[in-house]
């Protein structure tokens, strides 16, 4: 019952679209412009740097209060699976995120909303993927291919980390988180999949986050 109390929570929280409210707020339906989708890259793409840091901020931060409420509410009867019920908490996030009801199930990749999740699951895990989206961000320019690998990261760290007994829980309750990250880690490639098509054919679009002014070398 927990487990479903959690993916409810995280639905509830996933439905705060951030870029589509911010581009009602300026007249537009961001998933007309551009990528179609309502997540960081499309708002950044389409209405600016300051968009796509508060389309980012929100996202992720709503991953961050689901997780506190359920910590709130469960840290006292569930602590023996506390990092099971965070899992089925981002990823009721970023269902939410990725098929809101009240959008047609047309969101965003849940990137950012995942950023939110490995910030509230675990230090190591969040500064994993910090470090592989900006390595991989700054020397290719494809936000597509460091938010890939960061799932590639994050499914072979939490599997490392749960042997290591790092999670404390029983080796069923791993088992479970192993699968939750697998499917989360498939679900992102999915939500990708026209990026890696694009990629694969040399199309995919660069972001340049800082543009040279006229006459710099």
């Amino acid at each position: 019952m927990e487990r479903l109390i959690c993916l409810a929570i995280g639905y509830g929280f996933g439905l705060l679209q951030t870029g589509y409210l911010y581009g009602r707020a300026k007249g537009i339906d961001i998933r007309d412009h551009g990528s179609g989708n309502a997540g960081t890259t499309n708002a950044l793409r389409t209405l600016g740097k300051k968009a796509g840091l508060i389309t980012f901020l929100g996202d992720a931060f709503k991953c961050v209060f689901a997780v506190l409420l359920v910590w709130a509410l469960f840290h006292n009867s569930c602590a023996d699976i506390m990092p099971l019920l965070k899992l089925y908490t981002g990823a009721g996030v970023i269902l939410g995120h990725n098929y809101p009801f009240y959008l047609k199930f047309r969101g965003g990749k849940g990137i950012a909303a995942s950023a939110g999740m490995f910030l509230s699951f675990d230090w190591i895990i969040v500064g994993c993927a910090l470090v592989t989206f900006l390595a991989a961000f700054l020397l290719t320019s494809y936000v597509s291919v460091g938010s890939l690998l960061i799932y590639a990261g994050f499914m072979i760290e939490v599997v490392v980390l749960g042997q290591m007994g790092y999670f404390e829980v029983a080796q069923p309750v791993l088992n479970e988180m192993y699968i939750i990250a697998a499917l989360l880690t498939i679900l992102a490639f999915y939500k990708h999949r026209a990026n890696i098509g694009r990629l694969l054919k040399g199309e995919e679009n660069k972001t340049i986050l800082f543009h040279k002014k006229q006459g710099e070398e």
